[in-house]
């Protein structure tokens, strides 16, 4: 379900970015910006999105500088088309932009080893394309992955939503959280990377042909923070075959073996053996991180998107993504002290 369906992109964004109107097809996933496939007068296949409010306008520049330093390095990646004056994007009751449009598949989740291989070592050969960029990012994404903060959040948001229709339900979930987070270990304290920031499964292009994976797409995200947060992020999308609401949400643990396997060989070195080391603790703490957050919003529903077509209300769908993260997070802590050898037999130690 994608955001905002009823919104219509305005005629003076197309006739700025020279889009045919008849063109326009509205993508049907995606929940953070609302996005249409359309074509130019020229015939070229493009995406335009509207970017969510959360992101500054000058997110646009540091897509720019990212996406140009990864093709001068012989990646694949979407790239930011300039309006007919040459502007990066138009401000018409909010930021629109347009980018190229890659062909291929986005999926909901990984359907095989293989798959998850090929995840690996797309993202890995992201991480070291980036290494050796110098920018200061416009759009800084300040405590994106602060676990002590969301956890904070979610018992202020407790506190102030005790009225909420739903308090009876979501407090135990929230109870939950609270003693899985309990029990995390800290991470180590590592150097911060240029690294994506969302690499969920939907966020790559796979060739339609094959499992070969093309490229990252949705760019506003990008950030320094440790690798081992990147991939925990990564790994807690991948290695659920389920979405993140499903009932059987669960840890699949070839896809992680296969994905360790992917990036480690295209890494060629590039991590410490404290980074890597801290990988499968990262995918813990961002899974137990992430239910604190659908937590939170089920008792204030104001960020994340929300399927209008399967759940009566924001809070349903984040009560169902919560007990979905949380049975994930069981199984990674069960396959914890196993998940941890694999990295090492994966990265040469």
């Amino acid at each position: 379900m994608s955001a905002h369906p009823d919104l219509i992109p305005p005629c003076d964004v197309l006739e700025a970015f020279d889009l045919v109107p008849q063109s326009l097809a509205r993508a049907t996933s995606g929940l953070m910006n609302p996005t249409w496939y359309a074509h130019s007068s020229g015939g070229a296949a493009l995406v335009l999105q509207r970017v969510n409010p959360i992101f500054s306008a000058e997110v646009n520049i540091d897509i720019a500088v990212v996406t140009e330093h990864l093709a001068a390095k012989g990646l694949l990646t979407p790239r930011l088309v300039p309006t007919r004056s040459g502007a990066l994007w138009v401000e018409h009751d909010g930021v629109w932009r347009v980018l190229t449009r890659v062909d291929g598949i986005c999926r909901d989740a990984i359907e095989s080893p293989a798959q998850a291989r090929a995840a690996g070592g797309l993202v890995a050969q992201f991480h070291r394309a980036v290494r050796d960029l110098e920018h200061s990012f416009r759009n800084r994404r300040l405590g994106v992955h602060d676990t002590a903060q969301h956890l904070r959040t979610l018992r202020d948001a407790l506190v102030e939503h005790r009225g909420h229709r739903h308090y009876a339900a979501i407090e135990p979930l929230a109870e939950r959280v609270f003693e899985a987070a309990a029990k995390l270990p800290p991470l180590p304290a590592v150097q911060d990377r240029i690294v994506h920031g969302d690499p969920k499964i939907s966020n790559l292009v796979f060739a339609r042909d094959s499992d070969r994976a093309l490229c990252l797409i949705d760019l506003d995200t990008l950030a320094r923070m440790p690798v081992a947060l990147e991939l925990g992020d990564a790994l807690r999308s991948w290695c659920n075959p389920a979405t993140e609401d499903a009932a059987s949400a669960r840890f699949v643990r070839p896809f992680f073996d296969a994905a360790i396997e992917g990036y480690s060989q295209a890494a060629e070195g590039f991590l410490t053996p404290e980074e890597w080391g801290a990988i499968p603790l990262g995918a813990l703490t961002i899974t137990i991180e992430l239910a604190a957050r659908f937590c939170a919003d089920a008792l204030r529903e104001r960020y994340f998107g929300w399927n209008r077509a399967r759940y009566e209300s924001a809070s349903a769908h984040n009560q169902a993504r919560v007990q979905g993260q949380l049975r994930l997070a069981e199984g990674i802590r069960c396959e914890l002290a196993a998940l941890e050898d694999k990295t090492a037999a994966a990265f040469g130690r």
